[in-house]
């Protein structure tokens, strides 16, 4: 049985083409077709359901202390009202997630996980409260640990119009609310709903947080206020093609257990001289030592479509790497992708082949 969102009977309605997704039915495409929905929220305003997205809340007077620990960004320098972007290191060198987390107090914090991960994150959140290996302190305070990933539903407004059109059914002032900060506020009648300056898309726009129960309160308000913005559902195939054109990693292609934030160019946010945290040393020293693959980005300099798992080959056709993520961008036609690379290949400029049907397809990195 797969689970479902607030919004499943709605876009099976609007006759969104649904599939298995993180254990969710979920939408990939509507009939406007992948390539549309992205055009229409690079341009305009799409709305994604990213209701099956995890919510964990973490409260205490050792909170800071425990999420600096689990994580690799500095919490402290951000103030109460911002996000912050990180991951969590596994241990061995590896990512357990990446995942946002909301700061409202020194004492109150929300993680927000990937779909997929949120069982294994919150084993592992728990697992480090409880003292358990690789955790180096038992004492947490009053730690308290709540996974409230079923109460939650999630939309996400992205697009160039989406904050003049989210402004019709708030008065909270929207355009204060600076990129990756939050606020809660009332919104199409909803108390308390979280509005976040994030996104997943380039695009600029919205993420929302609100209990599931009101959830169709909230899509039939958007689409009210959205008709003159020519609001449109957008399903996962282009949130993906968007994320990617971004250069955004995914989760289980682009970083996973086996990929240490260092090869995957998320340096910016492994902070290894404010804090100790899991994995600090490791990250050190591989840092010192150099890295010996790095994730890069590429364009394919023929038509064709780079797919995860083709192998990314040298000049004379020797594997140097294989690609995470890739795509033909509906815009332009061009096929990018993303792939780890063995370091001395990973050049801004470098030309590297995709073996794509024992054909090698050259590629520039960008």
């Amino acid at each position: 049985m797969l689970k479902t969102t607030p919004f499943t009977d709605i876009h099976i309605a609007l006759g969104a083409k649904m599939a298995e997704f993180a254990g969710f039915n979920m939408p990939i495409q509507y009939p406007t077709g992948i390539n549309q929905e992205h055009m229409i929220v690079r341009e305009g305003v799409g709305v994604f359901d990213v209701s099956h997205m995890g919510e964990f809340w973490v409260k205490g007077d050792k909170a800071l202390d425990f999420l600096q620990y689990i994580t690799t960004n500095d919490l402290s320098v951000i103030p109460a009202g911002k996000a912050q972007y990180t991951c969590m290191p596994n241990g061995k060198g590896g990512i357990v997630d990446d995942l946002i987390i909301y700061k409202y107090s020194t004492t109150k914090y929300l993680m927000v996980v990937n779909a997929g991960n949120i069982d294994k994150d919150w084993a592992w959140v728990n697992r480090i409260a409880s003292g358990g290996e690789p955790s180096k302190q038992k004492d947490w305070g009053n730690l308290s640990l709540e996974n409230a990933s079923e109460r939650y539903g999630q939309l996400a407004v992205q697009g160039p119009k989406a904050t003049e059109m989210l402004q019709l059914l708030t008065d909270a002032d929207l355009k204060s609310i600076d990129y990756y900060a939050f606020r809660e506020w009332s919104f199409a009648g909803v108390p308390g709903v979280i509005l976040s300056n994030t996104g997943y898309t380039g695009a600029g726009g919205f993420e929302l947080y609100f209990p599931a129960e009101n959830g169709k309160q909230i899509w039939d308000a958007l689409f009210e206020v959205g008709k003159p913005f020519g609001l449109a559902p957008i399903g996962l195939g282009a949130r993906d093609s968007l994320r990617l054109e971004k250069w955004f990693c995914l989760y289980g292609h682009d970083i996973d257990d086996t990929t240490s934030p260092l090869e995957a160019g998320l340096g910016w946010i492994t902070k290894l001289d404010a804090k100790e945290f899991i994995d600090c040393e490791y990250l050190k020293k591989q840092k010192a030592e150099g890295v010996k693959r790095k994730l890069v980005h590429f364009e394919c300099q023929e038509r064709a479509i780079p797919r995860n798992g083709y192998e990314i080959c040298d000049e004379k056709g020797n594997t140097i790497g294989n690609v995470t993520s890739g795509i033909m961008l509906p815009n332009t036609k061009v096929g990018i992708g993303m792939g780890y690379v063995q370091t001395a290949y990973a050049k801004k400029g470098e030309t590297i082949y995709i073996k794509i049907r024992e054909k090698l397809i050259p590629a520039k990195e960008v």
